[in-house]
């Protein structure tokens, strides 16, 4: 069986040895090395936009996750990334951002792979729900979904969403959605 298509030598900002420099994404991953990432929560009233995740990505694929996340080109702005993210993975464009916080974690994805994250992350209030147009080869599906269900529905069945939302409703729920 083959592994899901990679992207080709994308760098991504990375602490080496106490310094950040370019790594080339993979590399990061299966080294458990801290990266920088950025991550989205699209809400509107108690109610968030998830995706799940195309079932080509090289990890965690068919899970459950935030809005978007993804790490940022070496040199790009977190609030930029957040921006073009938006828009690759579910053409959304112009939406309000607002830095809710910088958050780390590192959390085993499968494969060897590991995420070991400094995460700037974004909240985007809307007063109706976008309706996003899923990149095919990033996201399979989308929902809204009330947090308090979400939170039950992450209780009942974890292993159908991603470590980091996991980390991010368990253990950082106050940075992200205190209003």
């Amino acid at each position: 069986m083959n592994a899901p298509d990679v992207p080709t030598r994308q760098m991504i900002p990375t602490w080496v040895g106490g310094d950040l420099v370019a790594v080339e994404k993979l590399e990061a991953h299966r080294k458990g090395l801290l990266h920088m990432a950025v991550s989205v929560f699209v809400m509107c009233g108690n109610d968030v936009l998830i995706q799940q995740r195309a079932l080509c990505k090289y990890h965690t694929p068919g899970l459950w996750a935030n809005t978007c996340c993804t790490h940022p080109l070496w040199g790009e702005d977190a609030h930029r990334c957040a921006e073009r993210r938006l828009y690759e993975e579910l053409g959304l464009k112009g939406l309000p951002l607002e830095y809710r916080d910088q958050l780390t974690y590192r959390a085993d994805v499968g494969n060897g792979l590991i995420e070991h994250e400094r995460v700037d992350v974004f909240m985007s209030r809307v007063r109706t729900r976008v309706v996003p147009v899923p990149n095919p080869e990033e996201v399979m599906a989308t929902d809204w979904v009330d947090m308090a269900e979400l939170a039950a529905w992450v209780e009942r069945e974890p292993s159908r969403f991603t470590p980091w939302l996991r980390i991010y409703l368990k253990d950082y729920e106050a940075q992200i959605f205190a209003t």
